[in-house]
């Protein structure tokens, strides 16, 4: 055997494995799904009848998906602009403006984190509570009137306030994504910048943003996939997609559907939608947030 086919035989043994894997915890389930999708299914039932496209033609006749797409959206900007804005300035406090306490910063931040999603929905529930909430009773302090607003319970307030805990349990691990890609840029380049007299906000926009650029990108695709993938959990822990539905997000309506009122088959629709949806998200974001790459001396 040549040394070419060693070599070949080699990658392929270490790689085969991981393909295996890949095509049973991927692509299996989505094909799955995809077929599902065609049936109309209880879940538990023997007989699958064969419907075709019927699931995703009720799908888009069905209003209640409309408002779940947009609440999705509505967290996927939310999300990218509160998260990517407050890690990117977090993280250059941290190393750039030299903030008193930096360590302890990354903790405090980091925490959430480590915290289970339900836990978190459980604490901000209580934030939100309209008779004991730690919200309303500091409100209250600036009032006459003690203030009994039921954040959760109002279709106007009910998905700005499941948008804050989004932020607050994301910022800290791409604080710490963007900490690593700040302090990997060369001490050389902010030193000839302080040399031609540039301030730290102009060492900013012209030293670190540019370099960070690619972590910042991929920060934010990873924060639009997991919003359209992974919100429905925060959301079913604080809401259940209430009051009257104003908070569904697509996974939350494919879990009811499916697992409450047993429509396998139109939840399989669903799932095929946040897909697809992901799938054309990301490539339309991947277009928006091409620069040219930029090499460090």
């Amino acid at each position: 055997m040549s040394q070419q086919a060693r070599r070949n035989l080699f990658i392929v043994v270490f790689l085969l494995p991981t393909f295996l894997f890949f095509c049973l915890f991927t692509l299996y389930p989505i094909a799955k799904g995809i077929h599902i999708s065609l049936f109309s299914w209880s879940g538990g039932a023997r007989k699958m009848d064969f419907i075709g496209l019927g699931n995703f033609k009720e799908l888009f006749r069905d209003p209640i998906i409309w408002t779940a797409i947009k609440n999705d959206y509505f967290l996927v900007i939310g999300k990218v602009i509160g998260i990517a804005a407050l890690a990117t300035f977090f993280a250059v406090a941290v190393t750039r403006l030299k903030a008193v306490g930096s360590s302890i910063y990354r903790v405090l931040f980091f925490i959430p984190n480590v915290i289970s999603v339900v836990v978190i929905g459980v604490l901000w529930r209580y934030v939100y509570n309209p008779n004991m909430g730690f919200l309303n009773s500091f409100l209250s302090l600036f009032q006459s009137d003690r203030v009994q607003t039921a954040w959760l319970g109002e279709e106007g307030t009910a998905m700005w306030s499941l948008l804050w805990p989004s932020i607050w349990a994301g910022i800290g691990f791409y604080m710490i994504l963007l900490i690593a890609a700040i302090l990997s840029i060369p001490a050389e380049l902010y030193e000839a910048a302080e040399l031609d007299g540039a301030s730290q906000n102009r060492q900013f926009w012209s030293v670190t943003l540019p370099l960070i650029w690619n972590q910042i990108k991929v920060s934010v695709l990873h924060i639009v996939m997991t919003t359209l993938n992974g919100s429905f959990i925060l959301v079913w822990i604080m809401t259940e997609g209430g009051p009257y539905n104003s908070t569904q997000v697509m996974g939350s309506y494919l879990y009811q559907m499916g697992f409450r009122q047993y429509h396998m088959g139109y939840a399989a629709a669903i799932g095929v939608l946040i897909l697809g949806l992901s799938l054309l998200t990301t490539v339309v974001l991947q277009r928006l947030l091409k620069r040219d790459p930029i090499e460090m001396a």
